[in-house]
């Protein structure tokens, strides 16, 4: 069974292979992936389970950076750093911060 990443062999358009900027926040999220990978507390292979198991509705909505969040979240809960209530809390504190509805 193929998983929502596996698209080898499926028919598709061209792909865009230029430069794209990046936004402060997937700067933010890039960075620390990094961080976390460079302390040695978080693995490749973890980053692309999770990133994999998003399942079909996620993965194809989700943007590239997105789907780091959501790994990482799933890394720091899965490594007992942060509870799901914790990163929910702090969601809508920023979504309230910022003045948006939550989702």
């Amino acid at each position: 069974m193929r998983g929502p990443h596996d698209i080898g062999g499926l028919e598709a358009g061209p792909v865009d292979t230029g430069a794209h900027p990046m936004t402060f926040w997937e700067k933010q999220i890039d960075a620390l992936n990094q961080l976390m990978a460079q302390k040695g507390f978080r693995k490749t292979d973890e980053n692309r389970r999770y990133i994999e198991q998003l399942g079909d509705d996620a993965y194809n909505t989700l943007s590239y950076y997105e789907r780091w969040t959501a790994s990482l979240s799933r890394v720091l809960i899965e490594k007992g750093v942060l509870t799901q209530d914790e990163i929910d809390a702090k969601v809508a504190e920023v979504r309230a911060r910022l003045g948006q509805d939550a989702a």
